[in-house]
């Protein structure tokens, strides 16, 4: 229970890696806030199943992470936090010419600038405590590109940007950032994208993920969330007091290439 006492937000984790993350803190010991735009019955089910798993304290905040306010609103509402995972995400997939003006607006907005209004929020209370952990959920599309899609590589460049600077501004207060880049995850939103590129490609399931969608992955493998979940709980720990401003790959190799 490396994690008791301390109290870590995750946003967009009602699924996918949020969850995971969520998950794996909760197991560490830590109090865990969950959140996402929605606010149903089985949002706050799903906290109550971590808390019932882990024994954890686990809570469900709504906060849109489109909207400024909210993202900063949500720290409040959490009480603070010692441990913050900006992990809020969104995808579109178009050429820069075609790609529509509202997807790039909210792409930027949930992948990138609810980062910094949330760290914005949470720094100050880290500060006063002297302790304080921010992982920011990045991809290796932080750190290299494929076509069609401008606005999350954008803002996932963005993120480890933001990532160094908040390592930067923090050091010395006890305070670290650094920034986790998984390759592909074998998530919900993964998942919906097979069928459609067995059709693209008139492959099987097993062809296209090989083939198509891990090719770039020399591992041939998903990384899990149970993964990117244990990576966030050691930078996280004591023995990562020391790492910060950096990167940590998850992508099977991928960013090796």
């Amino acid at each position: 229970m490396q994690l008791a006492g301390k109290r870590a937000v995750v946003t967009g984790s009602n699924s996918g890696i949020g969850l995971g993350v969520a998950r794996e803190l909760a197991r560490a010991g830590a109090e865990v806030v969950i959140n996402s735009f929605s606010d149903t019955p089985e949002d706050h089910q799903i906290a109550a199943d971590i808390a019932s798993e882990t024994g954890a304290s686990v809570t469900y905040i709504q906060a849109d992470m489109s909207k400024p306010d909210d993202c900063r609103a949500l720290i409040e509402k959490a009480g603070g936090c010692d441990i913050l995972v900006n992990n809020a995400g969104i995808q579109h997939v178009a050429r820069i010419e075609e790609f529509p003006q509202d997807k790039w607006d909210a792409i930027i907005a949930i992948n990138l600038s609810s980062a910094f209004h949330t760290t914005a929020a949470a720094l100050p209370g880290m500060y006063a405590k002297g302790w304080g952990r921010v992982v920011n959920i990045a991809s290796a599309h932080g750190l290299t590109a494929s076509p069609y899609k401008s606005a999350y590589i954008a803002a996932k460049h963005g993120v480890v940007g933001l990532s160094k600077t908040t390592a930067l501004e923090a050091a010395g207060k006890g305070v670290t950032c650094n920034a986790v880049c998984p390759g592909y995850v074998l998530t919900p939103i993964v998942e919906k994208q097979i069928p459609d590129q067995m059709k693209t490609h008139n492959m099987d399931r097993e062809t296209v993920i090989k083939e198509v969608m891990l090719s770039r992955q020399p591992s041939g493998e998903f990384a899990t969330v149970e993964q990117i979940g244990g990576t966030t709980v050691f930078l996280c720990s004591d023995a990562a007091a020391q790492i910060t401003g950096t990167t940590i790959s998850v992508d099977g190799g991928w960013t090796a290439l």
